[in-house]
């Protein structure tokens, strides 16, 4: 692989994510950031947004946990389904493990070599300049003292492959190549109200499953009470993988779908 500018990494990039169906915005400007690129995909059940870094760094310095929580709060404020930061360097051993427990997708070198080898199949003029000749458009950074090599890896989450699947250019299709969660699925989990819909659906099923052997009303109640809260709770932590959003955003599901309930029973 050969070294990129970093406006022509940003190229390679968003050609890849465009190849896989997304509508792509390079140097797209917030109210305080710009991001390299803003990706949107659209699905059966809306758009996908992400956000990506580029980090065009020397191999011997590394991307801290400073890019990727800077990443972070911009994905909240864009309200992005994935955060994604690349660099062709490497990522510290603390990015890498905070990375993991945040479901952001880290693509090194090593797994940009991997993208390039397939993808390059199609596009044969994309690199000029060798990988360790120096970029008059190197991001600056502090080199890192540890340094943990990731093995290839795509845009995706938890497994490693290429997100155009070959460099095969296949037909987009509604799904969310960035995460192993189906796109309809997170979509609708990351929804409050939706949330609160299908609480109160799987626990009225519930409930009136064990009606059908017992009919006290005490019994049925409880039943009520404790699906709603396993399930209010339990898809919440599914699609954010985060304690203290589950802990607030399961409680007030619960609450809200409790509170239906009450109004159900006094209505009808």
């Amino acid at each position: 692989m050969r070294k990129l500018e970093k406006n022509r990494l940003v190229q390679f990039i968003g050609k890849v994510m465009e190849e896989s169906g997304f509508k792509v915005y390079k140097d797209f400007k917030t109210s305080r950031h710009v991001i390299d690129i803003y990706g949107v995909l659209s699905t059966v059940v809306g758009d996908m947004g992400v956000v990506v870094a580029v980090k065009n760094y020397d191999e011997e310095w590394e991307v801290g946990l400073d890019v990727l929580k800077e990443m972070e709060m911009i994905g909240k404020t864009l309200k992005a389904s994935k955060i994604v930061v690349v660099t062709s360097s490497y990522f510290t051993n603390s990015a890498i493990n905070y990375g993991g427990r945040r479901n952001i997708k880290l693509i090194d070198k090593d797994a940009l070599v991997s993208i390039a080898k397939k993808f390059s199949k199609k596009e044969h003029n994309i690199y000029e300049t060798p990988l360790n000749e120096e970029s008059d458009d190197t991001d600056n950074y502090s080199p890192a003292k540890s340094s943990s090599r990731l093995t290839p890896s795509i845009f995706s989450s938890g497994k490693r492959g290429n997100l155009s699947k070959g460099g095969k250019t296949k037909t987009p299709k509604p799904s969310y190549d960035f995460s192993n969660i189906i796109p309809g699925i997170k979509a609708i989990l990351s929804n409050t109200l939706a949330l609160i819909v299908i609480v109160l659906l799987l626990s009225t099923i519930v409930t009136d499953i064990i009606g059908i052997f017992d009919k006290s009303t005490a019994l049925i109640g409880i039943s009520k009470i404790l699906s709603s809260a396993l399930l209010a709770y339990g898809l919440v932590f599914v699609a954010e993988k985060d304690l203290n959003v589950t802990l607030t955003k399961g409680t007030i599901v619960f609450f809200v779908s409790m509170l239906i309930y009450v109004v159900l029973i006094i209505i009808l």
